[in-house]
This record gives structure tokens, sequence and C-alpha cells, in this order.
């Protein structure tokens, strides 16, 4: 296509100096911040942010949620991707149609339509209080398990797109072959199906995870301040509290903890196929 290796660099440099100014650069000064103390560098900024009980129990509580809403996305998904991969043509464009129609719907109208079905006067609650299962509305919203219900149905389609892209991907003759030598469902799944579509499990595994993590409106809607995420936390540190350095360090624990989750999906997969 290009004459010279020169060329195509050429073309390509000036998507790199845009790619580098409006966005490398920005995010190397925010990060930096949470290194530099009195002059030098130094993680002192990192040591009294973990020295803090409250920001150790919100790093556990967004990495134990993201690992959750990851490994049951990671379940929901199979089992949906199964069923569309299965259907006829045109039963598969409508069921991959509505999966990708929440992605179409902003965030902020998802996640405040679970005010309606979750909040005292919601339908969760009505139909709760209706069948005599309790004689007040429950407190569901503010809550760890509202917070996982909103980052589950945000990220969901993802995985599923992910695992329908890889299952298709997959020979059609691999699991009569493996039902007809004697595996039983659960073994064609585990030494079958995985191996087989690790790579889409890879990809929606990341998408998940990383979403999770870097989500704000979710949980601040969701949880508010009593259930506090990392995004959150800093949304408070830059907003309330005026602290750009403790929001740095939150910032690289983000991209810290979504790089490490990709590495080690891959790894995984990798040792996986090996064997």
């Amino acid at each position: 296509m290009f004459q010279n290796r020169a060329e195509a660099l050429a073309l390509a440099l000036p998507a790199a100096v845009f790619a580098t100014l409006v966005f490398l650069l920005p995010v190397a000064i925010l990060l930096s911040e949470g290194f530099r103390a009195g002059g030098g560098w130094t993680l002192s900024a990192y040591a009294d942010f973990f020295s803090q009980t409250l920001n150790r129990t919100v790093f556990l509580r967004s990495f134990r949620l993201g690992l959750e809403v990851t490994a049951v996305s990671a379940i929901i998904g199979y089992a949906a991707a199964f069923a569309i991969v299965n259907l006829p043509a045109n039963g598969k464009g409508r069921m991959i149609g509505l999966v990708t129609l929440p992605l179409m719907i902003s965030p902020v109208a998802r996640t405040y339509a679970w005010i309606v079905i979750l909040g005292r006067t919601g339908i969760v609650n009505q139909a709760i209080t209706g069948l005599g299962l309790s004689a007040e509305p429950l407190r569901l919203l503010f809550t760890e398990t509202a917070v996982f219900i909103g980052l589950l149905q945000l990220f969901l389609p993802l995985m599923i797109l992910s695992l329908i892209s890889a299952l298709e991907n997959m020979p059609r003759d691999a699991i009569p072959a493996a039902r007809v030598l004697g595996a039983n469902w659960f073994q064609v799944f585990r030494k079958v199906v995985l191996p087989l579509t690790r790579e889409g499990l890879v990809i929606g595994g990341t998408l998940v995870f990383t979403g999770s993590l870097t989500a704000y409106i979710t949980p601040a809607v969701l949880g508010g301040s009593k259930v506090l995420m990392l995004e959150t936390l800093m949304y408070q540190q830059v907003s309330v509290a005026n602290n750009f350095v403790s929001a740095s360090v939150i910032a690289f624990i983000l991209i810290v903890m979504s790089f490490a989750a990709n590495i080690l999906l891959k790894r995984l997969a990798t040792a996986r196929n090996r064997r």
C-alpha cells in the first residue's frame, strides 16, 4: 500500500502527535503528581493512601465487586451466547440486536432506571410488600447489591457479544465429537468449549472488569456516599478535598489494575492453550 516505511510513518504522525498531546501527556502529568513530594520522587503518597482504613476498604470493595461482576457476567454470558449461537439466522440477528440495544442507551438513563426499580416505592418493593414478604419497603438503594446489579446490567452485553464471536469461530463438530466420545456436558465445557473460546473470555473479562472499576455514574447514583468506590472516592478528592495527589494515586491504581487484569487473563489463556 505504501512505497516505503517512512511514508507510512509520516501519515501516522499527525494522529500520534494528537493522541500524545491530548491524551498521553495530560495523563502522564496527572499520574506524576502521586510520585512527587518535596521536590523529589517518592512513594509516600501511596503509603499514606493505603495507611487509611477508608481507602483500603474502598480499594478492596472496588476490586471485589469488579471480580464478582466479571464472574457472574461470564456465567450468564456463556449461557446466553450458547442460546443465541444455536438460533436460526433470523432469530440470531434479532437476539444480537436486543443484546446490543442497551449499549445504544446512555449509561446515565440506564442507571437512573434502577432508582425506579429499586426505590422504596419501586417495582421490587411494591412486589415484596404486595406479596406480604415484608411489612415495610426494604432499603435496596445505596447498597453494594444495588451497585453490583447496576454494573452487571451495564457491562453484561459486552461479555455476551465477545462470547458470541468466540463461539461462532469454534468448529461446529467439536461439541458433537466430544459427546460421541462419552464426555458429559461439564467435561465438554471445561475441556472443549472453554479452551476454544478463551480469547473471547479474555476480551469480555477485560472489558467488564475494567469497566466495573472505572465506571462513575452507576456507583455514584446507586451507591452514593454509603458505598464508595475508587471512582467516586477520586471525584471526592478532586471536587471536595481539592487533593490532586490522592486523586493521582487512585488514577494510577485504576490503570495498574486494568492492565494487570488484561495481562493475567491473557497469561491464563496462553498457559491453558499450551497444555
